[in-house]
């Protein structure tokens, strides 16, 4: 028998750039991903509720979680001031149905922020049911030479949160031990962002078993345990020759991720079988597949009385930028290392505030 947990598995919009944020729910809703994670970045659609919901309705892929803009890229997206990019990420979660926000951590400039990040997450977490979701990052690495470019920490563990994100791309990045890592999230890991990598100073979010991350067994733990945050391929397609190979990477991602969250129990007289489509990285019947390898599938549209009216077209999304920013969406920030922590007791009991304004 297989038995496959109730973990979705998503697309971010970041993993088709340089196209659009329509485009990835285009590819999502055709390979039959269960739902996509938007990166709010300079896509003007990516910052527009109402377009993602009519995107999100036309295709009939759920936006399960909201990537808030942390990017250096995205730093005059929904305003300069941080605290208000993440009220404006939330009441987007909440608007759009997602159960999640993931945030990065500060950068080290943004000093008031770094000092009351900590505090402010716990006090907008305990105002809503929205998942503020933090990730761990990476030291940026020129050379010889490493920088602490996160506050209070890249290591995400270090810090009480609620909730955590692990991204293996990053881990590979700080050659960190992404197992590691995960252990001392512990039940507080909320959300995965699933990419390879092989330890290069530069954040590669390869498609996941090209790399030397532990794709595979995390998808297995994950398998195995009461998860039930959302799994999200965030991959690198950049350099693909055509939309064609960056169909058949984001495939293959999908089909790598429904195989290795199918965990076989063996049973006398039983036939194991693994999800259909999953060990093939096609686009075709990829989303047959993987949509009867997991229950997450959007529902039939109810039959309609009448002849049904043709559903709007989707909004078309703005030009991508002539060349790629700096960084790309799916990679965070320029660069790269190992960190330790302890389990914190949880911080139910902490005073709600209002985080209409900066947390003092």
């Amino acid at each position: 028998m297989v038995r496959v947990p109730d973990a979705k598995v998503a697309l971010s919009t970041a993993s088709v750039y340089p196209e659009s944020t329509a485009t990835a729910f285009e590819i999502a809703a055709r390979l039959g991903y269960d739902g996509v994670e938007v990166m709010v970045w300079t896509d003007p659609v990516s910052q527009d509720i109402e377009a993602l919901r009519r995107l999100s309705d036309y295709h009939r892929v759920p936006i399960l979680a909201i990537h808030a803009p942390c990017l250096l890229i995205t730093q005059r997206v929904w305003s300069t001031d941080p605290w208000v990019k993440l009220q404006r990420a939330r009441a987007a979660a909440e608007r759009l149905g997602a159960s999640t926000v993931v945030v990065h951590p500060p950068f080290r400039w943004q000093r008031q922020y770094a000092r009351d990040f900590v505090t402010g997450i716990w006090r907008m977490a305990d105002e809503t049911d929205v998942r503020f979701a933090v990730e761990n990052m990476y030291p940026w690495r020129y050379r010889d030479r490493e920088m602490l470019a996160y506050a209070p920490d890249w290591d995400v563990t270090k810090d009480d949160y609620r909730h955590f994100t692990v991204d293996l791309s990053h881990t590979a990045t700080a050659r960190t031990d992404a197992m590691g890592m995960i252990d001392r999230m512990g039940d507080r890991l909320g959300h995965v962002h699933l990419a390879d990598g092989r330890g290069s100073a530069k954040d590669e979010h390869l498609v996941p078993g090209r790399g030397t991350q532990p794709c595979a067994e995390l998808l297995e733990r994950l398998a195995g345990t009461s998860f039930d945050g959302h799994v999200v391929i965030e991959v690198n397609t950049r350099r693909a020759m055509s939309s064609a190979e960056r169909e058949a990477d984001l495939a293959e991602a999908l089909a790598f991720t429904r195989l290795h969250l199918a965990r076989s129990a063996t049973r006398p007289g039983t036939r194991s079988e693994v999800p259909s489509g999953a060990t093939s990285g096609a686009p075709s019947g990829a989303r047959s597949g993987a949509r009867s390898a997991n229950s997450a599938a959007a529902p039939p549209a109810p039959a309609a009385k009448g002849p049904s009216p043709a559903p709007a077209p989707p909004p078309t999304a703005a030009a991508p930028p002539q060349t790629p920013p700096q960084t790309p969406p799916q990679a965070s920030s320029p660069a790269p290392s190992p960190g330790t922590s302890t389990t914190r007791e949880s911080r139910q009991s902490r005073t709600p505030g209002s985080s209409g304004v900066r947390p003092s």
